[in-house]
């Protein structure tokens, strides 16, 4: 396996150099993404002590921790640099953004591997719906395309062998599809309370009405073949919401581009529903960005947000023969969302058995 989708902007062009030097890349991803999302929200006054970060990865700073190895072996223990842990840890990125926006409400990092960042998300919400804070940063990162990562990957036969043509390497629910694409970088979204956000005249491009997070207790790899696990998330978030199965419009699926695991995730949304499935569209947006592992479920809620704030569920790619057992109707090219009050979930699923599921609805 020799590709992957690496981000190419240098983090200097966005941060300083201090702090490039300061954060791991999983960091650098995570501080930009937030400071994007905050300033689109229009910088808003917080009282920090209703302010809270959840802000996820899936592995850490593994640049940091391989490169600091290296330095070890290399040149002995006194030249490993003095902030090695605190780059590495995996809370790194939720507290780079915690101290950028001065939150003293929590700052949590979820980490459950591939469902990462969608359970930072559910975790956000439901901080707020509980009455614990105002206004939440939420989301995921991760920087892992270093070769130790990707041998592993490639160990578990996960990743695609398209090496004669990666573009078309990410190809969920085709038959010929072979694997995940490795992708890097992160997403942050500004969640709020309904009443803070009008308060405030907000712009606000969705409502999140529900999350779940369930787990298969079934292989610390494999998916449950039966989806049970992963139905009640998506179950449990639509209920969440106050709607019904048959309210769901569109979906933006977990759908890495694995064999195993595009079947596991559709079994999953046979069980729930049913004689609907048909009439929801189905967005793979992996196929366009890689896997983003802790920072996919950050950036495909966005792609959500955005599908119910324009109307439009984004297309998949390279989907040129569809597997015959998976009986989608899969968005191939930009898709109008009809209808005032639109439905849509988005799902995760990791190692480990993880599963996060959140439904959000269209805002007039």
């Amino acid at each position: 396996m020799t590709f992957a989708g690496q981000a190419k902007t240098p983090a200097t062009d966005v941060l300083t150099l201090q702090e490039a030097k300061r954060l791991d890349p999983s960091s650098q991803f995570a501080l930009i993404a937030a400071r994007e999302a905050w300033a689109d929200a229009g910088s808003p006054e917080v009282n920090p002590e209703r302010l809270a970060v959840d802000y996820a990865t899936g592995i850490g700073g593994v640049w940091t921790l391989l490169d600091a190895y290296d330095v070890l072996k290399e040149r002995g223990p006194r030249r490993v640099l003095p902030m090695t842990v605190p780059m590495l840890m995996p809370n790194g990125p939720a507290a780079a953004i915690g101290m950028d926006i001065s939150a003293r409400a929590g700052v949590r990092t979820a980490v459950s591997a591939c469902a990462s960042g969608t359970e930072a998300i559910a975790n956000a919400f439901n901080r707020i719906r509980n009455g614990e804070v105002d206004v939440v940063v939420a989301g995921g990162s991760e920087a892992a395309i270093h070769p130790l990562p990707i041998a592993a990957f490639a160990a578990m036969q996960a990743l695609s062998k398209r090496n004669d043509a990666p573009e078309k390497a990410s190809r969920p629910y085709d038959i010929d599809r072979d694997g995940f694409v490795m992708g890097e970088g992160g997403g942050a979204l500004v969640l709020e309370s309904e009443e803070h956000a009008l308060a405030r005249g907000a712009k606000i491009y969705a409502e999140v009405v529900g999350a779940s997070v369930t787990s298969d207790a079934y292989h610390i790899t494999a998916p449950d073949p039966e989806g049970s696990a992963a139905a009640r998330a998506m179950i449990g978030a639509i209920e969440q919401s106050g709607s019904t199965i048959s309210d769901v419009v569109h979906i933006n699926a977990h759908a890495t581009s694995t064999p195993v695991g595009d079947i596991a995730e559709y079994n999953a949304l046979k069980r729930v529903f049913g004689d609907h499935l048909p009439k929801i569209a189905v967005s793979a947006t992996k196929s366009s960005t890689g896997h983003l592992l802790g920072g996919a479920g950050a950036i495909e809620a966005i792609f959500t947000v955005l599908a119910l704030h324009e109307r439009t569920a984004p297309p998949t790619i390279n989907l040129d023969n569809p597997d015959p057992a998976i009986e989608l109707d899969v968005v191939t090219s930009p898709r109008k969302l009809e209808g005032s009050n639109i439905l849509a979930i988005t799902n995760s699923f990791g190692f480990g058995g993880h599963n996060a599921v959140v439904a959000f609805r269209s805002t007039n």
